[in-house]
């Protein structure tokens, strides 16, 4: 069985649910968060848009160094802003992925900051860890959705305030 169809379809899966959380955040609760600890709602949700775009990167990529300033996130500030950002990266990495052949997801893929390395993965593992953290965050924003009282979308089935499925 070839993976890269699988991450395409788990890819535009996942995207399609988190794009049903992003375009129902209230544009007055960006800078809102639950504890002083966590990432603002204007933080959290901004990964979330990225994190489509990971696919891409870690096909085009051999790492990302934080430290040299590889990275630096996308100001939004509308959830049509998010949205829009979400889109544009999920295009982008369809795209990378309809390229890619099988051997592409096996190069290592390193994350650093300056020396210290974060982790090592194969790009498949990026790939698989980019979804990961996409289910893992939209987790939490579900939670704060639910600690303002902004209906939970359906996600792998209805919620209290969703019940398609």
């Amino acid at each position: 069985m070839s993976l890269i169809p699988l991450l395409l379809k788990e890819l535009k899966d996942e995207t399609a649910i988190t794009r049903k959380f992003l375009a129902q955040i209230p544009d007055d609760k960006f800078s809102w968060k639950p504890h002083e600890k966590s990432m603002s709602i204007k933080q959290l949700s901004g990964h979330l848009a990225e994190l489509p775009g990971w696919v891409s990167m870690a096909l085009h990529t051999d790492g990302l160094d934080f430290e040299a300033g590889d990275y630096k996130p996308t100001d939004i500030n509308t959830s049509a802003e998010l949205v829009k950002l979400l889109d544009e990266n999920l295009a982008n990495s369809v795209t990378a992925l309809q390229n890619a052949k099988e051997a592409d997801l096996d190069p290592i893929w390193t994350m650093r900051m300056g020396e210290k390395i974060l982790a090592k993965w194969t790009k498949y593992e990026v790939i698989r860890h980019a979804l990961a953290q996409q289910i893992h965050h939209r987790a939490q924003l579900g939670v704060d959705f639910r600690l303002l009282d902004i209906p939970v979308p359906s996600t792998y089935g209805p919620t209290a305030d969703d019940q398609s499925f």
